[in-house]
């Protein structure tokens, strides 16, 4: 069975067209600027070299006909007719309580969907332009929707309520949702097979760090409390996000600043997290440069960056009552060793301990990076949601078949 993966922007479509026989990825690539001038195809079959292709792309459909005739060409392509397609999987942000696993989708799920709107406006009206796309180009193919959300639906209700008054919960569903999930549901597994022991018996936390960051912590396979909450503003200081602050204090910049819910929105969410502290950039590659050429405030973004990291870690155990392993995934996990090093620095004291050389050692694949005297495992793994979101798929397809 061959199923295509869609994550959908709002000017952008991922993709992976993965062979669920051999869990290969046939084919990935990304659809640019779509609806705007200069709009690129980058598409990459897993046997042949990247290509890019410029045009016109108007709308999400024509971005999904690009990739379907890419996927067809004979130059690039890696299926012959596109009924080789047997099912879309489709990330999808925001599930809310309804949705609290992956679901075949339909008009009654579409109409939730848009009810789910109002609880990430900047995330499912894109995840659901990307169904209305594909149901238009690949017209009769069963479609599924996998929740960021999902993951996080077991918390217990003491670590996802918040300190307001209840009936804002009752009423508008104001509580921690948290989001990655298909990121550290697949790292925690991953861990549980490096380290060769049942996931029911550990005690793992996961760092999802990349332009967007989040931890959660995993008690025998299920998230009990995560950093994002009620949006993914939530935690740890991110890309362009500030995370964690006093809530007050947008009130106060707001009326400081006379800025409206709008201009605040775009001020938290765009320019600040590693961007608005260092003034530079929000790429922690840019951030790490410049902190070695010695600037201040790069070297500030850093130091506060991976400080609120080491602070959830400590909380985290505290939660889980124990410790088996610290996993780091995403861009900035699986590749920025400085950020690592400083995220576990000074914690000896919970059994925490790098080894330096394992953590410097280049390399793609699943590792342990901690000492042998560490009674927690550091692992640095890569992630795939798209694999997941691909089993979830094949999953509700096949039980749509035996029913």
């Amino acid at each position: 069975m061959k199923i295509l993966v869609l994550n959908c922007g709002s000017s952008s479509v991922k993709y992976q067209l993965i062979d669920m026989e051999k869990e290969i990825a046939l084919a990935i690539g990304l659809v640019e600027r779509i609806g705007m001038s200069g709009s690129v195809l980058t598409h990459k079959a897993f046997d042949r070299p990247q290509t890019k292709i410029s045009g016109e792309i108007l709308d999400h459909t024509q971005a999904i006909d690009f990739v379907i005739a890419i996927l067809l060409s004979p130059n690039h392509g890696v299926i012959s007719d596109k009924s080789e397609i047997k099912a879309v999987g489709h990330r999808v942000v925001h599930g809310g309580e309804r949705f609290t696993g992956s679901v075949l989708i339909d008009g009654e799920v579409m109409a939730e969907l848009k009810d789910l709107i109002s609880l990430a406006p900047l995330h499912n009206p894109h995840n659901i332009r990307g169904i209305n796309a594909a149901t238009i180009s690949l017209p009769n193919i069963p479609q599924v929707g996998v929740f960021d959300t999902a993951f996080h639906h077991k918390m217990p209700p003491y670590a996802y309520i918040y300190g307001l008054p209840y009936l804002l919960y009752k009423k508008y569903g104001i509580r921690r949702y948290g989001f990655h999930g298909t990121s550290h549901y697949y790292v925690s597994c991953k861990a549980a097979e490096l380290l060769g022991r049942p996931i029911e018996d550990l005690k793992i936390i996961t760092c999802h760090l990349g332009n967007g960051a989040s931890m959660a912590a995993v008690d025998g396979g299920v998230s009990v409390d995560t950093t994002m909450g009620f949006t993914p503003l939530e935690g740890l200081v991110m890309g362009t996000r500030c995370g964690d602050i006093d809530p007050a204090i947008i009130l106060h910049v707001m009326a400081l600043e006379e800025l409206t819910l709008n201009e605040a929105n775009t001020l938290m969410n765009k320019h600040s997290g590693l961007v608005g502290i260092s003034g530079l950039s929000s790429d922690m590659r840019e951030i790490l440069k410049s902190t070695g050429e010695g600037h201040v405030n790069a070297r500030l973004a850093l130091e506060v960056y991976c400080y609120r990291i080491k602070k959830y870690i400590g909380a985290y155990m505290a939660a889980l009552g124990g410790l088996d392993a610290v996993v780091f995934t995403g861009g900035v996990g699986e590749n920025a060793v400085e950020v690592r090093r400083r995220c576990v620095s000074g914690l000896g004291c919970l059994g925490i301990e790098l080894d330096n050389a394992k953590n410097e050692a280049p390399g793609k694949s699943a590792a342990i990076v901690s000492s042998a005297d560490s009674r927690v495992s550091v692992m640095v793994i890569p992630t795939n949601e798209e694999l997941v979101i691909a089993k979830e798929t094949k999953r509700i397809v096949d039980q749509l078949e035996k029913s």
